[in-house]
């Protein structure tokens, strides 16, 4: 075990350094300078301020001088935000962007596997019909979509929540429901496809012919199953939750990652561009590496190849 999960830290290495390489050339595409006022500045302050910030350098150099400052852990300074570290800027924005994922990942999964449950129960019957077109719903709206409906008519109109801000927990409903719509909708789908099959299986059989009653068959002998093809999308639902708060945060006007992502996209901020997409492979190879050994705990019969080593 210990030499498999050296293994996959060395590759999670590998694909950050992948992907740190291939954002630093694309980034370079970008049209336009980025510097604030640059329609009012003349061509001869633009060359003084690349020469500042090393922009004038060969596009190698560029990159090496980048990368070499990366193994030090220097993320560089924000060319729109007065020279602050980009690690500073990252720092003060997480927690919101960390808390809105979080909440709405916990959300769905919940709500999710409740209704994939209640489904497979109830197959065939109105509680599976309307199970699936919830998750039908779900995973046909995008969430700015339900972000916008929530905010008019649950925000604006009945005065319930707050319409945008971050100011306590009754700021993050809103925007945590419109993003875990996603998640709900595929665990639900998952669920019920996983518990159908199980709810066939000779044990299962076993259990009811026991006397068990419906409820403690699905949640004591079938729910741990069912459960580990819904642990293997927990890495493409974190990166559907990552892409979906850009734009939700900005929709609620959310103090995070992902409305400064799109602001430095915009300006062409080129360390913070770099920066956060860095921060978010950083996370998603992270999350898949903890999917990986989630398959132990669930299921101690699995055991990921090498894993024996």
């Amino acid at each position: 075990m210990v030499k498999y999960t050296l293994k996959r830290l060395l590759y999670m290495f590998i694909t950050l350094f992948i992907i740190a390489s291939v954002t630093f050339f694309l980034m370079k595409f970008l049209p336009g300078t980025p510097y604030r006022n640059q329609e009012k500045m003349s061509d001869e302050q633009i060359q003084m301020m690349n020469e500042q910030y090393g922009l004038n350098d060969p596009l190698p150099v560029q990159y090496f001088d980048y990368m070499t400052g990366l193994l030090h852990g220097d993320l560089g300074v924000s060319f729109q935000l007065d020279n602050r570290p980009v690690s500073e800027i990252l720092g003060d924005l997480i927690g919101p962007s960390v808390q809105l994922a979080l909440e709405a990942m916990v959300f769905g999964l919940i709500f999710g596997v409740i209704l994939g449950i209640i489904a497979a129960m109830y197959q065939n019957k109105w509680p599976d019909y309307t199970s699936t077109f919830i998750a039908i719903i779900g995973k046909s709206v995008p969430s700015f979509v339900f972000a916008t409906v929530l905010q008019y008519w649950i925000g604006a109109k009945l005065q319930w929540l707050p319409v945008a801000g971050w100011d306590g927990f009754l700021y993050t409903i809103l925007p945590a429901f419109a993003l875990a719509m996603f998640p709900l909708a595929t665990a639900a789908r998952f669920m019920r496809t996983e518990l159908i099959d199980v709810f066939a299986s000779d044990y299962i059989l076993l259990a009811k012919a026991k006397g068990n009653s419906k409820m403690s068959i699905a949640f004591k002998h079938a729910l741990r199953n069912a459960l580990i093809p819904l642990i293997t999308v927990l890495g493409p639902l974190s990166v559907s939750l990552m892409t979906g708060s850009l734009v939700i945060e900005n929709i609620f006007s959310i103090p995070g990652i992902g409305s400064q992502f799109v602001s430095s996209i915009q300006t062409n901020d080129y360390p913070v561009i770099m920066g956060t997409t860095l921060l978010f492979a950083a996370m998603l190879v992270a999350i898949i590496f903890v999917v990986d050994v989630l398959y132990g705990l669930i299921d101690p019969r699995i055991r990921v190849s090498g894993g024996k080593s």
